[in-house]
């Protein structure tokens, strides 16, 4: 059994593949088709996509193209961070239906608590507007988990003093040197899957010497231990790649990182240097 066929298991029961295919920065067309197309091949059965990034259609051609029975695919979308309103998120999730040509997805998301423009401005009451929203999409079946990405500790704490159905999912970003341990704990506390984007730091932890040196022990490549080390502290990351020999190298993951370099890995310093923390549309 390999990383890519275990799974994490959501609040609800639903079972997530350990390590998903991120498209975020990849452009729609056929850049996005190309890379979905060889991730599926390689044995990835968990894309992530979002409105927001333009490539849903894309994502959604390749998937029914790939000949894989749309239930052994888990699919991740995302409500735009620009939409507050419990009609406006109905409209936006039956868009990214329509996008991917697809009757459900595995799990959608809202992407952050705040417009982009308006990174860490509140809007308490719109989003439990949206939550009401999420929990009816998630009542209708036409998406099987629900959850939020980028939601701070008093983001969650707003929706799940009024949720009925709490988040199962908090996609943040998280790295090497940058696992943003209070809002992982809180989740986590609250049968919350943490998800890791922008595992790699966009490539700012590649050129990390100490990172290099574990990785040069398991003989393996930074890129690697970097997504092992995510698994290992029971968080799923989102590898993105378009090179077919990045997408296949980003799977091999079935080795461990012992207990003693894990508690040295997590001890390390942001692994990334001057990578911006700003959160992105990751």
């Amino acid at each position: 059994m390999t990383v890519l066929t275990t799974t994490y298991q959501l609040a609800k029961g639903v079972n997530i593949p350990k390590v998903a295919f991120g498209t975020w920065q990849i452009p729609g067309g056929e850049a996005t088709y190309q890379a979905v197309r060889a991730a599926l091949a390689a044995g990835y059965r968990h894309i992530d996509t979002a409105l927001a990034y333009q490539n849903e259609a894309s994502v959604g051609q390749a998937i029914r193209d790939s000949g894989i029975p749309r239930e052994q695919i888990f699919v991740t979308t995302k409500l735009p961070a620009e939409t507050k309103s419990y009609q406006g998120a109905l409209n936006d999730f039956n868009r990214s239906l329509k996008n991917l040509g697809l009757d459900y997805v595995d799990l959608y998301l809202v992407h952050a608590p705040w417009p982009w423009g308006q990174v860490g401005r509140v809007y308490d009451e719109a989003n439990l507007d949206v939550w009401q929203a999420m929990e009816a999409i998630y009542q209708s079946g036409r998406a099987k988990a629900i959850g939020v990405s980028n939601f701070a500790v008093r983001d969650l704490k707003n929706i799940l003093n009024q949720a009925t159905i709490p988040p199962m999912v908090n996609q943040i970003q998280y790295y090497l040197g940058f696992t943003e341990p209070k809002i992982t704990k809180f989740s986590e506390e609250h049968a919350m899957l943490v998800e890791a984007y922008s595992p790699l730091a966009t490539g700012g932890v590649l050129g990390n010497p100490q990172v290099q040196a574990y990785a040069d022990k398991y003989g393996v490549s930074v890129a690697q231990l970097a997504l092992r080390f995510i698994l290992q502290n029971g968080v799923l990351p989102l590898p993105k790649a378009v090179n077919p020999v990045h997408i296949e190298a980003n799977m091999q993951l079935d080795f461990t990182i012992s207990a003693a370099d894990m508690q040295a890995l997590n001890d390390l310093p942001d692994a990334a240097g001057s990578y911006m923390h700003n959160p992105t549309q990751g």
